[in-house]
C-alpha cells in the first residue's frame, strides 16, 4: 500500500513540460534531472513536491518526444506513481523501465482532487480516496517485478546474480 499527495493536472501533458528540452543534452545526472521536474507546467513542482507524490493528469500523459528523462525526473523527484486516463506508449515503457508505475483510472482521475491525500494498492488493483476506491488493471508479475526493484535495469541485474 501507497500512501501520497495528489498533483493534479490536464490533458496532453508532454515530455517536453515534464522534463524541458533546453536540458536535454546538458543536465546528465538524475538528481538534477529531478529539480526540472515539470517547470515549464508548474514552476512550483519541484520547490513543493515531497517524497511519494503522486501525479493525476487528464488524456495522453507523456505524449511528444520519447524522452526517457521525463520519466526519470519524476521518479528521482520522488513522484511514487503517475494516474491518468491515458499515456502515450513511449512514455508509459520509459516509467516502467524507472521503476514508476503508470496507472489507467478514469473514474479516479474524474473524483480525485488536487492536493487529496490517496492510498494505492498494487496487489489489488486500487486506489483509495475520499469518494471512494477506484480500480485499474493489476500489473503482470514480470512488470511488478520490475516496479519492485527499481526499474528494469535493477531488475535485470538481480535474475543475472540468482541464476
Amino acid at each position: 500500500m501507497k500512501k501520497g499527495r495528489v498533483w493534479k493536472y490536464g490533458d496532453n501533458v508532454n515530455t517536453d513540460v515534464i522534463f524541458p528540452g533546453k536540458y536535454t543534452y546538458s543536465v546528465l545526472e538524475p538528481e538534477e534531472m529531478a529539480r526540472h521536474a515539470l517547470e515549464d507546467l508548474d514552476p512550483d513542482f519541484a520547490l513543493n513536491v515531497k517524497p511519494g507524490d503522486i501525479i493525476i493528469a487528464g488524456r495522453n500523459f507523456g505524449c511528444g518526444s520519447s524522452r526517457e528523462q521525463a520519466a526519470t525526473c519524476l521518479k528521482y523527484v520522488g513522484v511514487q506513481a503517475v494516474i491518468a486516463r491515458s499515456f502515450a506508449r513511449i512514455f508509459f515503457r520509459n516509467a516502467i523501465n524507472q521503476g514508476l508505475p503508470a496507472l489507467q483510472s478514469e473514474e479516479a482521475v474524474d473524483s480525485i482532487k488536487d492536493r487529496e491525500e490517496i492510498e494505492i494498492d498494487f496487489s489489488l488493483g486500487e486506489i483509495k480516496a475520499k469518494k471512494g476506491v477506484y480500480k485499474f488493471s493489476p500489473f503482470p508479475e514480470s512488470v511488478l517485478g520490475i516496479l519492485e526493484e527499481g526499474g528494469l535495469i535493477p531488475y535485470t541485474k538481480k535474475k543475472l546474480e540468482t541464476k
